[in-house]
């Protein structure tokens, strides 16, 4: 996944816990995003997700083939 398109689609998940991401060698990994490097010079961007097994594993937004927001969505009383 193009970085700026990985940015887009993990900002707004920020510290939610119950996000997929799949790679692109099929691996899965679910947890809360806690942390995203995408600045820092000479350095590949990536994001940290904290598994509930508390292991925290590091992906590089290339490597990255889908984010999955398996949270309900909110619901509204329409009234």
């Amino acid at each position: 996944m193009e970085v700026t398109k990985a940015l887009a689609a993990l900002q707004p998940l920020y510290g939610k816990d119950n996000i997929e991401i799949i790679t692109t060698d099929g691996q899965r990994v679910r947890g809360i995003v806690r942390s995203m490097k995408t600045t820092q010079a000479l350095t590949t961007p990536s994001v940290k997700i904290q598994c509930a097994n508390g292991e925290i594993i590091k992906i590089a937004f290339p490597n990255i083939a889908e984010v999955i927001d398996l949270n309900p969505a909110a619901v509204s009383s329409g009234q």
